[in-house]
């Protein structure tokens, strides 16, 4: 999702969000040393975009939105 999607979205949608990608995050970690990703960039991926979610959960909470 690109940032001016996520921007979009409620504080609560993005925090909703967020612990998706962590799960998503927790899960590939695991399926790496289980039995091999074959595509690595998938854990990058997943990587950016959370840090990406983050940052404006951030900015949201700056601003005072809800």
């Amino acid at each position: 999702m690109k940032a001016q999607e996520l921007r979009k979205l409620s504080l609560q949608d993005l925090r909703k969000k967020e612990d998706e990608l962590r799960r998503e995050l927790l899960r590939l970690r695991f399926k790496k040393k289980v039995e091999g990703l074959p595509n690595i960039m998938a854990i990058r991926n997943t990587k950016r975009e959370l840090a990406r979610v983050l940052t404006i959960i951030r900015e949201k909470e700056l601003r005072g939105e809800d």
